[in-house]
């Protein structure tokens, strides 16, 4: 079990810690701009920013705690977060009638991790 988390892990690190760097890095309109991120030209400035730093946050703090050893609760901790930030992806993409099958498979994978770091997993 200890596997597929880790490499869980990974992947929502991998995936959401980028995306969470381009709302940190470009511009709202620059964003906007990109393939499968229209939505940001809704956003407001400021909390597309505030989304992207907890996307960075989260995507190491599902790897950092667990990997050092130090407070490595913090480890379920970000998975949740980053659960909750997908929860508002798949929010968003309905809303705007578009496919949400990513965030719906990253919320999962985020609550995989919370679940298996909490020792909830047999």
């Amino acid at each position: 079990m200890d596997i597929a988390l880790w490499v869980t892990q990974a992947l929502l690190a991998l995936i959401i810690g980028p995306a969470g760097v381009m709302k940190l890095v470009l511009t709202r309109e620059a964003l906007a701009a990109k393939r499968q991120q229209e939505y940001a030209a809704e956003i407001p400035p400021t909390q597309l920013k505030l989304i992207g730093l907890a996307e960075v946050l989260g995507a190491l703090g599902v790897i950092l705690p667990w990997l050092t050893g130090i407070m490595p609760i913090l480890t379920p901790i970000a998975a949740l977060g980053l659960a909750v930030i997908m929860a508002g992806a798949v929010a968003t993409r309905l809303r705007r009638k578009e496919p949400a099958i990513v965030p719906i498979v990253l919320t999962l994978m985020a609550l995989f991790v919370a679940v298996g770091r909490f020792g909830l997993l047999g």
